[in-house]
């Protein structure tokens, strides 16, 4: 018996929109973009910061502490934005390939992950000196909490990656939103830096830090096996 013909635009009517939503997901354009997310918030990580942050604005009114988290997060911001639009120039002017980036930034990213799987902030993000150095300053909204606390080796790395494998303009699109995302989370997390550790506590922190800590290793694995295909070491499937 043939199905009606009423019957079958309704099925398929039912039917589309959660195979378009599949598709959707499965793009290159929203893989690249949660690539993008994932690896740049997860190096910058304020969570991991927030110790830090509360160290360094001990006894400071809020408003002061306010201005002091949006410096940071604009620091970290123009900082990558930086790094991302002058990618491509900084890797012609060294001559530097991009699988020989890939390769050091995946290191660099396991020093990181390796440290955060630990509970523990990296010494190429900050220093106990820095900290203390920063408890003394009467703003250290721009250094040490820009950077190299958020915009740090790990977060460039990743971003000059991410810039050498996006030969598209939405590509590049997405990087930027990716920025633009993280620097506001990041102010929203210091600046609620209180809060978010009551919230959460010492536990939860250290465990949400492990669990990017995890991903961040498994990550720079993922640019090491990157950067030796490219290279012809490794052949593709």
């Amino acid at each position: 018996m043939l199905a009606h013909p009423e019957l079958i635009q309704q099925l398929t009517a039912f039917i589309s929109p959660a195979t378009a939503a599949e598709e959707a997901f499965n793009s290159t354009y929203v893989k690249f973009s949660l690539l993008a997310l994932s690896s740049i918030f997860f190096l910058v990580d304020p969570f991991a910061a927030i110790p830090s942050f509360i160290a360094i604005t001990a006894g400071v009114d809020p408003i002061r502490r306010r201005r002091m988290a949006r410096k940071a997060a604009i620091t970290c911001f123009i900082v990558l934005t930086a790094f991302a639009l002058a990618g491509q120039f900084i890797f012609n002017l060294f001559g530097i390939k991009l699988p020989a980036f890939e390769i050091a930034g995946g290191l660099i990213l396991m020093l990181i992950g390796i440290d955060m799987m630990e509970a523990r902030r990296s010494p190429t993000q900050e220093s106990e000196v820095e900290t203390q150095d920063a408890a003394a300053k009467e703003d250290a909204g721009i250094v040490p909490m820009g950077i190299p606390m958020l915009a740090g080796p790990g977060a460039i790395s990743s971003v000059m990656v991410l810039v050498g494998q996006a030969p598209n303009h939405w590509q590049m699109l997405a990087i930027l939103a990716s920025i633009t995302l993280t620097s506001l989370a990041s102010y929203f997390v210091l600046y609620g830096a209180d809060r978010v550790r009551a919230l959460l506590g010492e536990t939860g922190i250290r465990i949400l830090v492990r669990i990017m800590g995890l991903l961040l290793v498994a990550l720079a694995m993922q640019f090491f096996v990157n950067g030796f295909t490219d290279l012809g070491l490794i052949h593709r499937h």
